[in-house]
């Protein structure tokens, strides 16, 4: 084949390629920021106005949405990263047995637990109720405080252990054990080494994790609507209301609300990048000082503490919520209820779990074949290896989701895509297909090149080297991206709402609804289904590599997820 055809083909399997991964995207940010400016032309609004941005900064709440967003977005994210390293550093680059467990479970099944937990009626003030002789549940506020503090906590107990994981897959390569021992052979004590040499080393690895966490924590809506305070809420819950709110009027302020937020999510990126270069100029001069750091022992094992007992907090969430799904009565300050399985009869959860096992399925392979039509692309030279392709696949997961949601939403109301398995499955592919790529794009690019030249000098075609070559030396991975892609899915309560048009139920919906209930049991009964549904799928990935080479254990390490 000549240079120029090769370089047309090239050409158009890039545009092809990327028109497909981001025309949904660039689409809706374009329908939300027309929106913002008055051209609504379905409402016969068509003229370009900024009278949405009065209308925004005028709206009874928006100041406190506003700022009780930056708090707790900013806030959970610093201490997520002092949690999770500082654990880090206790373990030893280990990785803990409850980190799986916490990472697989939605955040709005967390939530839930969390709000069991530490309700004012809930399993701790129960335990403190015992040991002080209460007999009613104390009159404070813990879930739905006004200064977002349960909010900030349900943030960094998720985050942690997901930070604690981007921390543990960048340290392969990062010679530890040497600069450990070259520290401590020059006076320094264990902590000090990890936050003057191995600390900085790894920041710079985990900073794109860390900005997801800082653009989730800021657009958060299911766990915000559990946890956060209802009056005023954060801003993504205000402007989710105004979207989908009976007064056409509010679409205007809320999409320039929502173009707020995306712009409010760069600007804390760069105030933060901006933050990281000050804490530099200061570290220089901490580290010319020469210190040996023997007083870091201690405040790295608080931090670690810390860390463990938010964890600790995830789990215990979990089991009250266990608790709860199997309760008949439980009385103020019992610590076990009666238990019945009443609310597992009564709960109409069979519904909600089919349909969302389904468009966890469908949305994962569709996610799973993309990914790996984008690397076989990258393979053949069609597409470059660089960072401006994975900078691309990031967009849905880096914007907030409020300010694409309606936006796609719009685009797709006029061909009648709204409201139905279709369209829903579309929309969690939007945001499952990032966290698939992610994890199969690292060991894909890892195969041995040689393997594929030898194939391929033996004979065999493209299909052939990837049906009997790469996928089952991927076994693993890809087992791995496919429970990572049904636990975002299952997870997904914003693509849902939007693109389902309130038709389409699924366990995050039905828990996010019922936990304003007054009917624990059955929002429990819900919440626990839709934490084992990617547990479950968690479990299959890491048992399927091992009983396919269970007799060939040289695949086994790599085949592990």
């Amino acid at each position: 084949m000549g240079a120029p055809v090769y370089k047309v083909r090239q050409s158009a399997a890039r545009i092809g390629i990327v028109g497909m991964l981001t025309l949904p995207i660039w689409a809706g940010l374009v329908q939300t920021l027309a929106a913002a400016f008055g051209w609504i032309p379905e409402m016969g609004m068509k003229t370009v106005t900024i009278q949405a941005i009065w209308l925004l900064l005028e709206a009874p709440g928006f100041w406190p949405a506003l700022r009780l967003t930056v708090v707790t977005a900013v806030v959970a994210t610093l201490v997520s990263l002092l949690l999770a390293f500082a654990l880090f550093a206790r373990l030893g680059g280990h990785r803990p047995w409850f980190v799986t467990p916490l990472l697989a479970t939605p955040h709005a099944a967390l939530g839930l637990g969390l709000a069991f937990l530490i309700a004012p009626a809930g399993w701790l003030m129960r335990a403190f109720g015992q040991l002080l002789g209460w007999t009613s549940p104390p009159a404070i506020v813990t879930v739905g405080d006004p200064f977002g503090l349960a909010l900030m906590l349900g943030l960094v107990v998720k985050e942690v252990p997901f930070l604690l994981l981007m921390m543990l897959a960048v340290r392969l390569p990062l010679p530890v054990g040497q600069q450990m021992a070259a520290g401590r052979s020059l006076g320094h004590s264990a902590a000090s080494v990890w936050i003057k040499v191995i600390f900085p080393q790894i920041y710079l690895l985990i900073r794109l994790p860390l900005f997801i966490v800082l653009a989730f924590s800021l657009s958060v809506v299911d766990l915000a609507l559990i946890l956060g305070p209802g009056v005023p809420p954060p801003l993504a819950v205000l402007l989710m209301r105004w979207f989908l709110g009976p007064d056409p009027a509010m679409i205007a302020p809320a999409s320039m609300g929502a173009v707020l937020l995306m712009v409010l999510a760069a600007g804390l990126v760069m105030l933060w990048i901006m933050g990281e270069r000050l804490l530099a100029h200061l570290g220089r001069g901490w580290l010319r000082r020469g210190g040996r750091g023997r007083s870091l022992h201690a405040l790295i094992a608080g931090f670690a503490a810390v860390a463990r007992l938010a964890l600790v907090l995830g789990i215990a969430a979990l089991g009250v919520l266990a608790l709860w799904s199997v309760s008949l009565r439980w009385p103020f300050p019992h610590l076990l209820p009666d238990f019945s399985v009443m609310a597992w009869q009564a709960a109409d959860w069979a519904d909600p779990f089919v349909t969302t096992l389904a468009l966890g399925l469908a949305s994962t392979a569709a996610a799973l074949v993309l990914a790996i039509l984008v690397l076989e692309a990258e393979d053949a030279g069609l597409l470059p290896r660089g960072r401006w392709l994975t900078a691309v696949i990031l967009i849905p997961v880096l914007v907030p989701q409020i300010a694409l949601l309606p936006g796609i939403y719009r685009l797709a109301l006029p061909f009648g895509m709204t409201g139905g398995f279709g369209a829903t499955v579309w929309a969690h592919v939007i945001f499952v297909f990032p966290y698939v790529f992610l994890a199969l794009a690292d060991p894909w690019r890892r195969l041995d090149p040689r393997m594929i030249h030898v194939a391929a000098a033996l004979g065999a075609g493209r299909a052939r080297r990837l049906w009997r070559l790469k996928l089952p030396l991927l076994l693993g991975p890809l087992a791995a991206g496919a429970a990572l892609g049904l636990a975002v899915s299952a997870g997904q309560y914003l693509s849902t709402l939007f693109l389902g048009a309130g038709r389409v139920q699924t366990l995050a919906t039905e828990a996010v609804a019922l936990a304003s209930g007054a009917d624990r049991r059955a929002a429990a009964a819900h919440g626990v289904v839709l934490a084992l549904l990617p547990l479950a799928a968690y479990t299959v990935a890491i048992w399927l590599p091992r009983h396919v080479f269970r007799h060939r254990r040289d695949m086994l390490t790599d085949a592990a997820p």
